[in-house]
């Protein structure tokens, strides 16, 4: 559940740069018209299709597709390149994604730290991803 708006709008825009037609959004993410998000989209709002869905119920539903999730222990994004279809989870800016949904993943992938930073933001964490896998 992305919380920031201008983290919602930026993951629509590096979608769209990534040639991701699909975004789909847990029910207590935030809104899709608030401003902030339609601003930080740059436009890419209009060849996103974003939906809001009950994320454990709809990742059941699609449990045919390979689930790949944003985690801090999995394999290095690097391992991942070539990726022709998956689904991306990407968590809460400060509490990352809930362990249901986590358990849930096929796979986890992580960005290698080097530094001491201790996260990085949603946004540009999804941008760091999609660079790697698409």
């Amino acid at each position: 559940m992305i919380q920031d708006p201008g983290n919602l709008g930026t993951i629509i825009r590096i979608a769209d740069w990534f040639g991701i037609p699909d975004i789909v959004c847990s029910i207590n993410c935030v809104e899709l018209y608030n401003p902030k998000v339609v601003q930080s989209t740059m436009g890419s709002l209009g060849r996103v299709n974003v939906v809001y869905e009950n994320i454990v119920n709809w990742l059941h539903q699609h449990s045919d597709t390979r689930s790949i999730a944003a985690a801090l222990n999995g394999r290095s994004v690097k391992s991942f390149a070539g990726v022709k279809e998956a689904i991306l989870v990407i968590g809460n800016e400060s509490k990352g994604i809930s362990t249901e949904i986590l358990e849930m993943a096929d796979e986890k992938i992580t960005i290698p730290k080097i530094g001491g930073a201790e996260s990085l933001n949603a946004a540009v964490a999804t941008g760091i991803i999609l660079s790697h896998i698409v």
